[in-house]
């Protein structure tokens, strides 16, 4: 008889202390069972209250408690399986309303390190293809002769392939190629805010620098058809993804230099956890850039006006996704 009433007060413990759980994950699963509700927020907590709910039926059983109880818990236990193994359209859900409102949202949201970025990253871009077209010996400070040779090679009007040399006739190994160049160039950008933003200034100055004396030489030398239309489809995609990771890693150096009343590790850690979704979107957008660059860019059988008109449509989108899309929805 005392081993029942401890079993029972120690049931009366377990209960009172994870009950708050088991009603939250109850009201989960009722919100998400209604098939018209609206967009339950932060969705990504419920795996984890459903692998507690989990532990605490194995523990119940183990420990032989009420069956009322072991019930109830089973039965939360077999809803939350059906949601998160069998429902894979809550994922799709997830992933939707992180391009449609997520992302540019967040975007907006760090609109002034966007802005410094910008002008950084285009501003030396623009100084740099048109000192080059004053003084054609400037791109030499930037690169030596052979890679300048290099890139009069890969742009040649009679070059049977457009862009990169390519050791490889597949375009899918291209693909895979283009996608580690973008994103190591992505990351490089981002990472360097730790350094108090040093690192991403360098590389935003230096990037806009080095594509921008290409498009001068190039243009100067009278190779601009083959080298616009080939960055024309994916150059929207590529240059806007180096100027969010310039935007992300400026704002962890802001946080290391100005932290506020937090300190520089919380002031970091805080930044870092803003930043994640741009850079979530950043990859997103680094293998779209690779996709067209390897299947569409380099493809010298498309006439370079499509490329062109494409190129700009393209351009206007994205201009026009991160101004308006994601505003029907509350910040």
């Amino acid at each position: 008889m005392l081993n029942n009433l401890y079993n029972t007060m120690k049931q009366q413990t377990f209960e009172n202390y994870h009950q708050q759980q088991w009603k939250l994950l109850e009201d989960w699963l009722n919100r998400l069972e209604k098939r018209n509700s609206v967009k339950v927020q932060n969705i990504a907590e419920f795996p984890q209250l459903y692998r507690q709910v989990c532990l605490h039926l194995a523990l119940a059983r183990d420990r032989h408690y009420t069956p009322h109880l072991i019930e109830r818990l089973n039965r939360l236990v077999l809803r939350g399986h059906q949601h998160l193994y069998t429902t894979p359209s809550y994922l799709m859900s997830k992933i939707l309303d992180f391009i449609s409102v997520d992302f540019p949202q967040r975007v907006r949201e760090e609109s002034r390190f966007v802005m410094v970025s910008s002008l950084l990253f285009f501003g030396c871009l623009l100084i740099m293809f048109f000192g080059v077209q004053i003084n054609p010996d400037l791109i030499y400070s930037i690169m030596d002769a052979e890679q300048v040779k290099s890139i009069e090679k890969m742009y040649n009007p009679i070059a049977e392939h457009l862009g990169y040399n390519r050791a490889s006739e597949s375009d899918f190994l291209m693909f895979g190629f283009y996608i580690k160049h973008n994103i190591t160039i992505d990351f490089q950008t981002f990472a360097g805010g730790i350094f108090f933003g040093l690192g991403s200034l360098f590389f935003l100055i230096f990037n806009g620098l080095y594509i921008g004396s290409i498009a001068g030489h190039l243009t100067h030398i009278g190779y601009h058809v083959p080298f616009y239309s080939f960055v024309a489809g994916h150059s929207s995609f590529e240059l806007m993804a180096i100027v969010l990771s310039g935007a992300t890693g400026l704002k962890l150096g802001f946080a290391l230099i100005a932290p506020g009343r937090l300190s520089r590790l919380q002031a970091l850690h805080q930044a870092a956890v803003r930043s994640i979704v741009i850079i979530y979107g950043v990859i997103v957008m680094s293998m779209l850039a690779a996709f067209i660059e390897a299947f569409w860019s380099s493809n010298s059988a498309i006439e370079p006006m499509l490329k062109y008109t494409v190129g700009c449509l393209l351009w206007l989108l994205i201009i026009a996704y991160f101004i308006r899309m994601g505003r029907n929805r509350g910040t």
